[in-house]
């Protein structure tokens, strides 16, 4: 399907750019992208994979990750019954879920690769996206987040009362959104178009892909078994200890004057203040989230034996790989999304639809965005804050606007990164499931912000 549409939005945008005037525009924005997806996408995206792979390397060898996936064992079972239970695609499915849970973007896409190159270990027909790959994406792009974070700051730095307010709609947009993705990738895996290959058909086409030569696979999947010793009561200590500092830490942001802290905290607090509580603990959340996990996850692997530094390099090693085989992929989405924008397609839509959606009581203002939003992250920003400053922060329409941004996802963006790192061309029902859980947020947003703010 992702081939169909590809090529559908080249040849949309250059008889759109032909008829409106804008081709030397198009052309010009193409090839910025282009450079853009390398040198400003793709290897900056390196350098953050290398701390995270490096700190997931750590809580795999530490065990932290196994313990977490059992406790979610239940759940991902239902979810991904082709993944062995003890595999490590489950612990980084699940670390990659909980920071986006966080709102943690920087560290979930990382965790996310990580997840979909153990599950292309699995892959019995490489280059044909399995039924856990399509349903893990499904979930990231509708993925359930507590505090949209960025929405909330872009609608606290216009000026909004009450910033905060999107919280509960968004994470109730997000629930029937990922709830309807799951549910869309568990449907469509089912029909015979998006049925997987059969086994000999898929060894036929990867031996035409690799000249005639017969791929192996084995089919016992052998799951590491990883030995540590067990934390002694000085090592407790030491975790309780490093927890309740944090505990201190959260409480002097969210909570200004309750604790004396140094200058540099305590101007933190004191710019703050005139927040509100709820967003001087959000705010906070957000603060410390990163340096936590970037240093409890070490300190639990050394109490428990592991070799920390070498382990960490360990598993920064692999981000350099994974960034370049995403680039070729990563420019082809990109470049096609930047010729629709430069070509004028977005706007011929929004002129094209606008009377209908008004009729069902759709704020047209809206529309730009939510066509933008499965493909361009940077420009749906951009829309979003000129939606804020000419209709106001506080405005039905800009808290809609927000929790459709704080509950959607670039999808095209995340299949191509995603799927670029494991070099899965066949999609499979990973692009409908995706787009299927982006319209139930569009429209889960609206109906709750009428309802709530109405």
């Amino acid at each position: 399907m992702l081939n169909w549409i590809w090529l559908a939005f080249l040849l949309v945008a250059v008889l759109v750019g032909g008829v409106t005037g804008r081709l030397p525009e198009m052309t010009k924005g193409a090839f910025e992208t282009a450079e853009t997806a390398v040198m400003k996408i793709a290897l900056p995206l390196a350098g953050l994979m290398a701390i995270w792979l490096g700190i997931m390397r750590l809580a795999e060898r530490s065990g932290l990750v196994q313990g977490i996936a059992r406790l979610l064992q239940p759940l991902m079972r239902r979810l991904f019954p082709e993944v062995p239970p003890e595999h490590p695609a489950m612990g980084a499915m699940v670390m990659n879920m909980a920071a986006n849970l966080l709102g943690l973007g920087n560290a979930a896409t990382p965790l996310g690769l990580r997840a979909m190159t153990h599950l292309e270990r699995l892959n019995p027909h490489p280059g044909t996206a399995t039924n856990a790959m399509c349903t893990f994406l499904a979930i990231n792009t509708a993925s359930i987040q507590l505090v949209p974070t960025t929405a909330i700051a872009l609608l606290a730095v216009a000026g909004s009362a009450n910033p905060t307010a999107i919280v509960p709609t968004a994470f109730l947009a997000t629930v029937c959104a990922a709830t309807c993705g799951v549910f869309a990738a568990k449907f469509l895996e089912r029909l015979p178009m998006f049925r997987a290959p059969a086994h000999g058909a898929a060894e036929g086409a990867s031996q035409a892909e690799t000249g005639g030569a017969k791929e192996v696979k084995d089919e016992v999947v052998e799951v590491e078994r990883v030995e540590v010793k067990p934390l002694s009561t000085v090592g407790v200590l030491l975790l309780v200890g490093f927890v309740a500092c944090f505990v201190v830490f959260f409480l002097g942001l969210a909570f200004p004057g309750l604790i004396p802290f140094g200058a540099g905290v305590a101007d933190a607090a004191k710019a703050g203040a005139a927040q509100g509580p709820v967003l001087r603990s959000l705010s906070a959340v957000s603060v410390l989230a990163v340096p936590f996990l970037l240093t409890f996850f070490p300190l639990y692997a050394a109490l428990r034996g592991v070799k920390v530094y070498e382990q960490f390099v360990e598993g920064a090693r692999e981000s350099f790989g994974v960034a370049q085989r995403i680039i070729p992929f990563l420019v082809a989405m990109l470049v096609a999304v930047r010729m629709l924008r430069e070509a004028g397609v977005i706007d011929l839509m929004t002129r094209t639809l606008g009377p209908v959606l008004s009729a069902l009581h759709f704020p047209v203002d809206l529309l730009p965005m939510v066509l933008m939003r499965p493909l361009s992250g940077s420009a749906t920003q951009g829309l979003f804050v000129e939606v804020i400053n000419r209709l106001g922060p506080d405005s039905l329409t800009s808290r809609i606007a927000g929790t459709i941004y704080g509950s959607t996802e670039t999808t095209f963006y995340v299949l191509a990164v995603y799927f670029g790192s494991v070099a899965v061309r066949h999609t499979r029902h990973a692009v409908l499931a995706g787009l299927t859980a982006d319209f139930i947020a569009v429209v889960a947003s609206v109906t709750l912000c009428q309802l709530i703010f109405g």
